[in-house]
C-alpha cells in the first residue's frame, strides 16, 4: 500500500476540502494508498480554521502531528524578515525538529497541500515531497496571483498547473504531471479586448481552480498504482523519462464530467 504523508497549515476551507476529497477517494478504493500522518505547522488553539482542519483529521482517525512554526524561536524568525541568511537558518532548524517528530513514519511520498512554509533542504533531502504550482512546466514562478499577471503581461496562449517535486529551488523541481487550457476562444477573447484586465485575471483563476483538485487526485492515483514513479529527482512512466511531466488533460476533464 502506497504510504502518503500530508503537510498542511490548515488555514482555510480549501485545505479541509482537499484532505476530505483524497481521503474519501482512498476509502472508495479509487487511490490504492493510505494517509499515514497529517502534519501541521499550527497547533490547536492558534486559529479557528486550523483547529477545524485538525478536528477533521481526528474525525478520520488519522495520526496528527503538530509543531507550531509561530512559536518556534520567534525572535530569530522576526530578525529573519530582513535577513535571508537568518531566515534560511531558521527554516533549517525548524525543519530539523519537524524531521525528528516524523522519524517514526516512513512515507513513500509527502504532499504539500496548503502548507504555507517554504521547506528547506533538510526535508527535501529526507523525503520525496510534491507540491502544486499554478503554472505550466517551465512557466512563471511565484504566487498564483503573480503567475496569472505574468501570463496576461506576456499574452500567454495557455495557462495550467503542475505537480512537481519539491527541491531547494522554489517552484523549480522536476514536474510529475500537469494540465493546460487555452487562453483564447470561448469566453477569453472578449476579455482580452477589455482595458480592465481584472475580469480576465478572475476567469483564468476560475478555470485553473476547477482543474487543480482533479490534478492532485490523478497524480496520487498514478503514483500509488505505479503508473508513474519517482527515482531520486527524476520522474518516469515505465522506462520513459518524463522531462516535462505527464499531461493529464483528458483524465481531468473526465473527472470533472462525472462531478469530481
Amino acid at each position: 500500500m502506497y504510504r502518503i504523508g500530508w503537510f498542511s497549515s490548515g488555514r482555510d476551507k480549501a485545505a479541509r476540502k482537499l484532505l476530505s476529497t483524497i481521503f474519501d477517494a482512498i476509502q472508495r478504493g479509487e487511490i490504492p494508498a493510505e494517509i499515514i500522518f497529517v502534519f501541521s505547522n499550527r497547533e490547536q488553539g492558534e486559529s479557528s480554521e486550523s483547529d477545524r482542519f485538525l478536528e477533521l483529521g481526528r474525525k478520520y482517525d488519522l495520526p496528527i502531528v503538530t509543531f507550531s512554526s509561530a512559536r518556534f524561536k520567534p525572535k530569530m524568525r522576526a530578525d529573519a524578515k530582513n535577513d535571508p541568511q537568518t531566515m534560511k537558518k531558521w527554516r533549517q532548524e525548524y525543519d530539523e525538529e519537524v524531521a525528528n517528530r516524523l522519524s517514526r513514519y516512513n512515507p513513500d511520498l509527502i504532499i504539500l497541500a496548503g502548507y504555507m512554509l517554504i521547506v528547506s533542504k533538510v526535508l527535501c533531502q529526507k523525503f520525496k515531497m510534491v507540491n502544486l504550482h499554478p503554472a505550466l512546466p517551465k512557466g512563471p514562478v511565484g504566487t498564483w496571483q503573480e503567475v496569472i499577471w505574468k501570463l496576461i503581461e506576456e499574452k500567454g496562449p495557455h495557462a495550467g498547473a503542475m505537480m512537481h517535486l519539491v527541491t531547494e529551488e522554489l517552484d523549480q523541481g522536476p514536474p510529475l504531471t500537469y494540465f493546460s487550457f487555452p487562453l483564447r476562444g470561448a469566453s477569453f477573447d472578449k476579455l482580452w479586448e477589455d482595458e480592465d484586465k481584472n475580469p480576465l485575471f478572475n476567469e483564468i483563476r476560475l478555470q485553473g481552480v476547477k482543474r487543480e483538485m482533479p490534478l492532485i487526485f490523478w497524480t496520487l492515483k498514478k503514483l500509488a498504482a505505479g503508473a508513474i514513479k519517482i527515482e531520486d529527482t527524476r520522474v518516469f512512466k515505465g522506462e520513459k523519462l518524463l522531462k516535462e511531466g505527464l499531461r493529464l488533460n483528458q483524465e481531468i476533464e473526465e473527472y470533472r464530467k462525472r462531478g469530481g
